[in-house]
């Protein structure tokens, strides 16, 4: 029996068991996973490590545990998992699926460890590779035992200062390696303990903010890492290169230096360095800009890793803009690797594409690979010697889907969804569409639909507009616990979601279109979806329609709260958006603003002054929610004071919500909850949903009070 929420409220998604990608293991029989819920009544978090049985689809509990964490095999029914201790060390044990409970110890480290990848040697014993903080000498940097400053000044002379949420210190992310070798039927490490694979460089990997274990691999022949090039300002280039250090034991006391991997003419991020099954080729994907984070990825293939000086670039061609039109991202090779798959995003969906694995085969553009509906997160094969895939995904209506997918047949069919395809949410597929409207130029504009789940085609609901950050970015058919539409269609909305100008998914003209242009075509483009929902959707009610956006979203809320769209609105929410565009050099990564603004500000002043939403202030006139992250270091706080004190001082309906522990992101689930309930109070209460609830709340104290009069009557 499937038990349904009776309403999807912001508690209901909030605590919905978080699961993260399955791992199967070298059988295909099995996966591993972890899933993590809070509870709003005790306000504390549960985790658990869990073992799914890929043909049935039912998972049974290995581990119960706050601190255990990355599950990972090491055979068909053992399994390693990180557990953090005092004092910031972290424990490394060991567990078997057929025991469950016996785990042993294998080591423990004095310093937090994350990121584990794992692969087996010739010699029997298994390589394991983690990433951890260094110190500028190279040793296992812990941030809680080491000797805390007297005074709190932090002194810089170069970039970064900060990042994402942080200050920078002296240390820096490394991958350290060790083997683990079995003795008496147990795993033992093999050399003396974790060794600094970079230490000597001045290279660092996993790159932050964002790097984790996508930024690196290991295979037999050693490891390949992503690493920012050293000799260049990170906060003004995104240049990242490939590297490889040749390992045989792993237990090498002096790590071989690091080779470069050259790609001439490609510049910018490298990403998703993969070892073939037999670890003589490397697949990986480069952008050529080395100002643009968002630049087309190009996948690329060293075809013998005895020879780094030969790179083969898949689909390239005389311009150096590639034959296909798309972004991939992530890689896996088939199991005889002669095949890749490799996801990228399609129109709001992210989708898996294979194609051979010689860049000289693969003549025609990749074949799309059936998946079941929504968008691909993970990928991994399902078994050593299989040709499936074990697929993780999630859809506006699901938060976690577990498939097994068949290539070579063209299907695909769920072993587990967390939600049972959203009906434990009250949520199915037959309230999600799409439309498609003409944009500001010669090209059409895609958007997500979600109505209501009790949606009656006869009745009108006030629009509920969504506007996405990035703005190389894009609404997706996928589950988030930030920016949901369901929640906002669940109070009685039909929600549309636009992929504007500078939207990815859509072929790189169109978002490259945004750059220099950041209130124009994207703008045009949102004045062109309102009419055409206007127009088209009968079931919209445009009179009672408010918009919200987050990052660029917040940026364009405030250019809107600025011009004729803007009064289109009965109320409109900014989430850590942009007030000013004068003032992008206060972030961090200062790639971002030179390559959207076409310059510096010193520079291309013109261009920042051009979008800049500040200039237009003085027509600012709808009711307005702010919302604020104190460690937001990407737009920090004053972006949000300021377009509060402009309405304030206009006398303009406006509300100030500060998180001072949270990020360009809200994450911490009491925060989350009050984020929801406030903008969820504001939008209410301006469209007029908040009074017809009330309205509809006094109805049905009406029929129960009617009910009780009734009852009496019949006991008289």
């Amino acid at each position: 029996m499937t038990l349904c929420a009776t309403k999807f409220t912001p508690e209901v998604l909030l605590s919905a068991p978080r699961r993260s990608a399955a791992v199967p293991n070298s059988s295909g029989t099995k996966a591993l996973f972890s899933v993590s819920s809070w509870s709003f009544e005790e306000h504390k978090k549960t985790s658990q490590i869990k073992l799914l049985d890929v043909e049935s689809g039912h998972s049974t509990v290995l581990v119960e545990d706050l601190n255990a964490s990355e599950p990972t095999w090491l055979e068909d029914d053992v399994f390693l998992y990180l557990q953090g201790g005092e004092k910031g060390s972290t424990k490394i044990l060991v567990d078997s699926t057929t025991n469950p409970g016996s785990a042993y110890e294998v080591a423990t480290i004095e310093a937090g460890i994350s990121n584990v990848k794992t692969t087996k040697l010739a010699s029997g014993n298994i390589a394991f590779v983690v990433s951890a903080l260094a110190t500028p000498e190279g040793k296992l940097a812990n941030p809680e035992t080491e000797k805390k400053p007297l005074s709190s000044a932090k002194i810089y002379t170069s970039l970064f200062t900060r990042h994402w949420d942080s200050w920078v210190t002296e240390n820096r992310n490394s991958l350290w390696y060790t083997a683990f070798e079995k003795k008496d039927g147990k795993y033992i490490l093999a050399g003396p303990g974790l060794l600094n694979a970079l230490v000597g460089t001045e290279l660092s990997s996993p790159v932050p903010p964002f790097g984790g274990a996508g930024d690196f691999d290991v295979s037999p022949s050693g490891l390949i890492f992503v690493a920012k090039d050293p000799s260049i300002d990170p906060a003004i280039y995104t240049k990242t290169d490939l590297y490889y250090i040749p390992l045989s034991t792993f237990t090498e006391g002096k790590p071989p230096s690091p080779q470069l991997i050259e790609t001439p003419g490609l510049e910018g991020y490298s990403q998703s360095p993969t070892f073939s099954h037999d670890g003589k080729k490397i697949a990986f994907t480069r952008m050529r800009s080395k100002q643009y984070e968002s630049d087309k990825t190009r996948l690329l293939l060293v075809p013998d890793l005895s020879d780094l000086s030969k790179v083969e670039e898949f689909y390239k061609t005389d311009d150096g803009e590639g034959g296909w039109d798309a972004r991939p991202e992530g890689i896996v090779w088939s199991a005889d690797d002669s095949s890749l798959f490799v996801t990228a995003e399609q129109a709001a969906r992210n989708l898996i594409f294979t194609l051979p694995s010689n860049p000289k085969d693969a003549k025609d553009l990749p074949n799309v690979v059936k998946t079941v509906e929504g968008s691909v997160g993970e990928v991994y094969q399902l078994g050593d010697s299989s040709s499936k895939l074990f697929v993780t995904s999630s859809s506006l209506i699901d938060n976690s889907c577990y498939s097994v997918v068949d290539p070579s047949h063209n299907s695909a069919h769920v072993v587990s969804s967390n939600s049972k395809q959203g009906k434990t949410f009250g949520l199915s597929r037959s309230s999600v569409s799409d439309i498609t409207f003409k944009g500001a130029g010669d090209y059409d504009v895609h958007a997500l639909v979600l109505k209501p789940s009790d949606f009656d085609p006869k009745k009108k609901y006030p629009l509920c507009f969504l506007i996405h950050g990035g703005p190389q970015g894009a609404w997706m058919d996928s589950w988030s616990t930030r920016w949901n539409p369901a929640i906002f269609a669940e109070q009685g909305y039909v929600v549309v979601s636009p992929n504007p100008t500078g939207s990815t998914g859509y072929g790189m003209k169109l978002q490259n279109g945004i750059k220099g242009d950041w209130g124009g075509k994207p703008y045009n483009d949102l004045v062109n979806a309102f009419e055409y929902i206007a127009d088209n959707l009968p079931y919209v009610d445009t009179e009672r329609a408010v918009a919200l956006g987050a990052s660029y979203g917040g940026y364009m809320i405030n250019w809107i709260q600025g011009h004729p769209l803007g009064r289109k609105f009965k109320a409109l929410v900014c989430h850590d958006g942009a007030f000013s565009t004068l003032n992008q050099w206060s972030t961090e990564e200062l790639f971002f603003p030179i390559h959207d603004f076409e310059g510096t500000i010193y520079e291309n002043r013109a261009t920042y002054e051009k979008w800049d939403p500040a200039r237009f202030a003085n027509e600012w006139a709808t009711p307005q929610l702010i919302i604020h992250g104190e460690l937001d270091f990407r737009l920090p706080v004053t972006e949000g004071l300021a377009p509060f004190n402009v309405l304030q001082a206009k006398g303009v309906p406006s509300k100030l919500l500060i998180f001072p522990d949270e990020n360009h992101w809200v994450l911490k689930p009491e925060n989350s909850l009050v984020w929801h309930r406030e903008v969820i109070s504001w939008i209410n209460k301006y469209s007029g949903i908040e009074e017809e609830q009330a309205a509809a709340a006094k109805k049905g104290d009406v029929v129960e009070g009617l009910a009780k009069v009734v009852e009496g009557a019949k006991i008289w």
